[in-house]
């Protein structure tokens, strides 16, 4: 199971940081991706850190702004957002793959586990 937090209302620029923690298996050996669903679009991949350390990838629009990291001890992946944008707003999930050892091209479609998923508005 993948529990992820740390959604809600904020003010453009202003930053926030998503947490994703896993339950019942160890991420150490699982890249985490992070995927956002904005209303009207398809859900996309935004950012993946791999099992392989030093393996990461950044959707083009986010890179410089959002930085990911794992942290293997508390078992929880981080997404901290920085400069956000009200276009922004969407509901961002969290997904363990257990063969994305590295950020790959196809990395967004190996994913094994899914969070439910939490809104992130961003106001202007």
């Amino acid at each position: 199971q993948l529990v992820d937090s740390g959604g809600g209302l904020v003010e453009a620029v202003w930053p926030l940081r998503l947490s994703c923690v896993a339950s019942g298996f160890t991420l150490d050996y699982y890249g985490i991706g992070w995927f956002c669903h904005a209303p009207g679009e398809e859900r996309g991949g935004v950012s993946c850190i791999g099992s392989l350390v030093g393996s990461q990838f950044y959707a083009h629009s986010v890179k410089g702004r959002f930085t990911i990291s794992r942290d293997n001890a508390q078992n929880t992946v981080y997404l901290p957002m920085n400069g956000l944008k009200p276009e922004e707003t969407a509901v961002y999930t969290c997904a363990a793959g257990g063969a994305v050892v590295a950020c790959g091209p196809m990395w967004s479609y190996a994913m094994d586990y899914w969070g439910k998923g939490l809104l992130v508005t961003v106001s202007s």
